[in-house]
């Protein structure tokens, strides 16, 4: 099994991301690899000096680096070996089980849909969130930034690939369903999520437990939250600058803790033909090692093609 990641993504790379691989390759099983996707000069003088032996981390040669503040689009086209078009070359060709990437979040959208594509089926394809529960674990939430507007249909597929994540992935038999409404009464909310919500009532399945509230967020009430992009963004930006409150205030919990984007490592994009995993631009190498292993769990499960077997039914 490999994982690809880019070794050029990220405000503190290449070197920040080199050494977040050195630390992934430690925990991940014995029959995965890491390919190191960057300048090849740069990146293995790196492993060099970091000291890293071992076997398990390769090197994927890309002459070119898409900036943060580039256009996605015109990017790819422009650049077409950067680290981030080969990374979906070697997932679209099966040369790769999943591909991460820290750097340009447009970038990583747009070489999804136009590289591996959305899986036959889908409207569309959804970065999601995880979010931390006060009696532990996780539950997820989507989407979290790529659908700003939804309409009910595409509500109702996130809820379906959110259930799927967090079944095969977040190890939750049977993963509730709560749709974010400004109220629990199911007439409550937008023209666009009172049609999500009759639709979800109905869908066999799912489990779907009504609307939900802000407040709702980090209680059992939901594992799995359904949210257009532009709520759900809302919603993990207010949490992450909790963490950065209580951070410099030096106040740690346990519980707080897990609001830092580190414990992750980053965001999946559910939904399309492969895995990915789209890290934070200032991912340290912490970040770098829990969103490979992230992507990991994603491989193991199998999740990419137990969506495509969803929606072949």
């Amino acid at each position: 099994m490999r994982i690809a990641l880019d070794a050029m993504g990220g405000d503190y790379a290449p070197e920040a991301i080199v050494k977040g691989a050195i630390l992934a390759e430690k925990q991940l099983p014995e029959q995965y690899e890491i390919l190191l996707i960057g300048k090849e000069d740069i990146v293995k003088a790196l492993l060099q000096e970091y000291g890293y032996t071992g076997t398990s981390i390769k090197v994927v040669n890309a002459t070119q680096v898409i900036e943060m503040g580039e256009h996605p689009t015109k990017a790819l086209t422009q650049k077409p070996d950067s680290s981030i078009a080969v990374g979906y070359g070697l997932l679209k060709a099966g040369k790769a089980d999943a591909f991460c990437s820290a750097g340009n979040t447009g970038a990583m959208l747009v070489g999804a849909m136009f590289s591996v594509k959305a899986i036959e089926g889908i409207l569309r394809p959804s970065i999601a969130g995880l979010v931390p529960k006060v009696n532990g674990g996780y539950g997820i939430m989507l989407d979290v930034g790529a659908n700003a507007d939804c309409k009910p249909e595409v509500l109702e597929q996130f809820a379906e690939l959110g259930s799927i994540y967090a079944k095969y992935v977040l190890d939750i038999e049977n993963p509730k369903v709560g749709l974010m409404n400004l109220g629990e009464e199911e007439g409550k909310g937008t023209v666009n999520t009172q049609a999500a919500h009759q639709r979800l009532k109905v869908n066999q399945t799912i489990n779907f437990i009504g609307n939900i509230e802000g407040r709702d967020v980090f209680n059992d009430k939901a594992d799995v939250i359904v949210c257009d992009g532009y709520t759900g963004n809302i919603i993990l930006k207010m949490a992450e600058s909790i963490y950065d409150i209580l951070n410099e205030k030096k106040m740690h919990d346990p519980f707080f803790d897990k609001f830092n984007y580190e414990a992750e490592g980053g965001s999946p994009i559910l939904g399309i033909n492969g895995n990915a995993v789209i890290g934070h631009g200032v991912s340290t190498p912490t970040a770098i090692c829990n969103m490979v292993l992230q992507a990991q769990k994603m491989v193991a499960s199998n999740l990419s093609e137990r969506f495509r077997k969803n929606y072949s039914e």
